[in-house]
Formats: C-alpha cells, sequence, structure tokens
C-alpha cells in the first residue's frame, strides 16, 4: 500500500500532462468532500443533548480551530513544493530531508501552541464573542483539542510530502482514516458514554494521533532503506532549514491575509443584521463546494509544476500549466453553471428561514459569477506553490486586501450587502490579475527556470 520510490520521468508532454493531472486530483477532491461529513455528525450528535449550548461550544471551540490550525497551513504547501522539486531532480537525499525537517517544524510549532494555548484560547474566544454558557463549553473543548495541535500540523507536512512526490491517494486515505475514525468515536464518547462538549474534542484529538501513525508508518514502509547519514542530514542541514523557513514565512503572512479577508467579510456582514449575516453564511458554502474541486486541481498543479520545475522540463512545466488551466476552466464552468441552474434550491436545502432563502437568493448572483472569477487565483497559487515563489503570492495579497478589498468596502457601502459581496469578488480578481501579471512576464522571459535549476537537471 506504501508508495515506493520511483525515479520522476524526465519530460511531459500535454497529454500527459491532462491525464496526470485528472489523476492527482480527484483523491484530492474527494477528500475535500469527506470534510463537510465530520461537521454534520459532530451537528447531528451535540445536536441531539439536551440543552443547546453544546451545539454552541462545539461550533465556537471547532470555529477557533478552523482558523488557527489553517493559519499554519503553509506546512503543507511549502512541503509541497519543495519535495516536488527534490523528486523532480531525483535527490532522493533531499526529499528524505525535506519530510524530517517539516515534521520537526510542526512539531515545534506545535508544542509552542500547546504551551500559548491559555491566551490563544482567551484571546479566540474572547474575539468570537459568545454567550457565557456556550463560551464555557466552547472552552472545555478547546482546551481538550489543543492537544491535538503537533498531530494535525505534523499531518500538514505529511499530506505535503507525500502530494509532492505525487501521491494524492495517500491524502485520501489520510482523509478517510481521520474522519471515519472521528464519526465513530463521537458515537462512541457521547452518544454511547453520554459525554459532551468533551466527547467530541477528544474524539478529534485521538483521530488526529491514529492518522499521525498512519502516515509515519506509511512513509516508514515506503523508506525502509534508510541509512543513518541521511537522517543525520535533516538536523545539520542549515541551509535546508533556511529554505524552509523562508518559504514558510512568506506563505505564513499570505495566509493571514488571506483569514483576515474572510473574517472581515464575517464582521461586516453581521453589522448588516443576522438575516444578512445568515444569508451570507448560506452563500459562503456554496463559494466551499466550488473550491473543492477547484483546490483539488491546484493542489495537483502545486505537484507537477514542482516536479517539471526540479526536473528542468520546461516544456514539460508549459504542458503542465497548459493542462491546470483546462481542467480548472472547466470546474470552474461547471459550478458556475450548476448554482445558475439549481442554486435556489441548494438554499433551500440549507436553511428552511423563509427571510434567510429570499435575502440569499437575492444575492445569489455573486456566488454563480464567483467560480469563473476565482478560478485564476487558485491555479495561480499551485502554480507559485510548487515553483517555491511564495514572496509574489504574499506581495500580491497584501496588495490585493489594502488597494483594493478595503477601499471598494469602503466606497461601495451605500450599497450594503452588495457592496460587501462586490469587495470580495474584487479582492479575488485582483488577486488573480496581480499574481497573473507576475507569472506572465516570468513566462514571457522564460524565467521560471534558473541557472542553479537547469544545473541540477536529472540525467
Amino acid at each position: 500500500m506504501a508508495p515506493e520510490y520511483s525515479k520522476p520521468d524526465t519530460a511531459v508532454g500535454p497529454s500527459v500532462a491532462r491525464h496526470r493531472m485528472m489523476a492527482l486530483a480527484w483523491p484530492l477532491i474527494l477528500s475535500n468532500i469527506t470534510v463537510p461529513l465530520l461537521g454534520l455528525v459532530d451537528t447531528a450528535v451535540v445536536g441531539h443533548l439536551p440543552d443547546s449550548r453544546y451545539l454552541g461550544g462545539v461550533t465556537l471551540g471547532a470555529t477557533l480551530f478552523s482558523f488557527l490550525f489553517w493559519g499554519f497551513g503553509f506546512l503543507r504547501m511549502g512541503t509541497t513544493g519543495l519535495t516536488a522539486q527534490a523528486h523532480g531532480r531525483g535527490d532522493v537525499s533531499a526529499v528524505l530531508r525535506l519530510l524530517g525537517q517539516s515534521l520537526l517544524l510542526a512539531l515545534g510549532i506545535g508544542l509552542a501552541l500547546i504551551a500559548l494555548h491559555p491566551w490563544l484560547i482567551a484571546i479566540g474566544l474572547t474575539l468570537l464573542d459568545g454567550s457565557p454558557a456556550v463560551t464555557a463549553e466552547a472552552e472545555i473543548y478547546a482546551r481538550i483539542r489543543m492537544a491535538s495541535a503537533p498531530a494535525v500540523l505534523a499531518n500538514y507536512a505529511l499530506i505535503g510530502w507525500f502530494l509532492g512526490r505525487g501521491y494524492s491517494k495517500v491524502t485520501l486515505v489520510l482523509m478517510v482514516i481521520n474522519n471515519t475514525v472521528n464519526i465513530l468515536l463521537d458515537l462512541l464518547f457521547v452518544v454511547g458514554l453520554g459525554m459532551a462538549t468533551d466527547g467530541v474534542a477528544l474524539a478529534s484529538v485521538i483521530a488526529d494521533y491514529l492518522t499521525l501513525a498512519t502516515g509515519l508508518g506509511l512513509a516508514l514502509w515506503a523508506w525502509r532503506d534508510w541509512r543513518w547519514p541521511r537522517v543525520r542530514g535533516v538536523l545539520n542541514d542549515a541551509v535546508g532549514y533556511r529554505r524552509l523557513l523562508s518559504v514558510n514565512g512568506a506563505l505564513f503572512v499570505r495566509t493571514l491575509c488571506l483569514l483576515f479577508a474572510f473574517a472581515f467579510f464575517h464582521a461586516q456582514g453581521a453589522s448588516l443584521g443576522d438575516t444578512t449575516l445568515a444569508a451570507n453564511a448560506v452563500l459562503l458554502q456554496f463559494v466551499l463546494l466550488a473550491s473543492y474541486g477547484l483546490d483539488g486541481f491546484a493542489h495537483a498543479t502545486e505537484s507537477l509544476v514542482g516536479q517539471r520545475i526540479g526536473a528542468a522540463d520546461e516544456p514539460g512545466f508549459k504542458a503542465v500549466v497548459r493542462a491546470a488551466t483546462e481542467w480548472s476552466m472547466l470546474m470552474a464552468g461547471l459550478a458556475s453553471l450548476v448554482f445558475l441552474l439549481i442554486g435556489d434550491a441548494l438554499i433551500a436545502v440549507l436553511t428552511d428561514l423563509s427571510a434567510v432563502r429570499v435575502m440569499a437568493g437575492s444575492y445569489l448572483i455573486w456566488v454563480v459569477a464567483m467560480p469563473l472569477l476565482a478560478a485564476a487565483s487558485y491555479l495561480l497559487d499551485g502554480i507559485f506553490i510548487g515553483a517555491t515563489k511564495p514572496r509574489a503570492m504574499r506581495d500580491t495579497m497584501i496588495s490585493a486586501l489594502f488597494l483594493v478589498y478595503l477601499p471598494v468596502w469602503w466606497l461601495a457601502q451605500p450599497l450594503g450587502n452588495h457592496g460587501l459581496w462586490l469587495a470580495f469578488i474584487a479582492f479575488t480578481v485582483a488577486r488573480s490579475v496581480l499574481l497573473g501579471t507576475v507569472f506572465t512576464r516570468a513566462w514571457r522571459r522564460g524565467s521560471w527556470f534558473t541557472a542553479e535549476d537547469r544545473r541540477a537537471r536529472p540525467a
């Protein structure tokens, strides 16, 4: 079951690129789809407890950790790009070192989060501003859930490493194990043993560590010929650590900006009233649905672009970019068409509240347009992550946020919620235009490959 090491191809043509793009993307899309299933089970299990504070506490606590752990998603992205390039060069030692270094970095950050958890939880729950009863339950959830921080971050590193080597099916396996174990333990602890918020949190902690054990087992099985000189290199490779930290540092800033953009959207929606807030929450589920497919192809792009750059295969790089563009636009077009044709029916599935349905329907046009307008941003992120050029991602994200998103929101306030959606869409388009400009310039100059890349080309 565990993947063996195989030397990457030295050249990839257009038809091969299209095939590999889909072969890598579909397990990633399926693994993305498994994520909301866990949320549904958590809601259903806790929602049947006698007091609503339990459901509110789990919701509030889960929201806190979604933002906290998402902020460290750079551990997956940075590991994917660097590993893909090392794999493309056929540099087995570098591939091994990257796994060890990413895991050590994840462990260090995870332990730091545990050490800081009293302050992080207090600040986070204060910002989320729940009722005293709900906040008390959320604190119970958070104090238990924080124990899984090293496992969650290490799983990010493992998933990024496997993806960089082109094994997206392992990602699917790990996600299925995590969510299946989590769901079964939810039922055991809450329904079977009579636990409440603490049972849901404990289920997540156990599932995260079992997933980590599985991922490490697969990695060790794949590399059962490890030798001490290679393992020792994990600790004394200062240059490798500097590059890993440089890549991840820029991705961290970029992710914080993206988190702020979503948090700002939620906060401004809330200021427009409870019905508006609820309608926006429903419509953001459409954005989430579209992201499952677009993210799948973006992640596949990270792996294939990194491998082509590592192999110094410029025609293959261009073939991968074209294949990624074709698949991404097809997925975006299908998503927009589905939202256009059955958007009102989907809203009805998501809420029974007539006022929320009507309001969400009045803003539906924004999420119909979103996939087509956002597809380029997902695609370009995948290209730049695979090419390990995160500074361009960071700089264009900051520019889009402060030069487009916030000014457009300020000017469009008289339009109410339409103005808020306009600002959010403008932010998305600005990300695509700015990063696309950087990409196009590099494409025309042929500067995606450095002299070092060409010298390192595998024989």
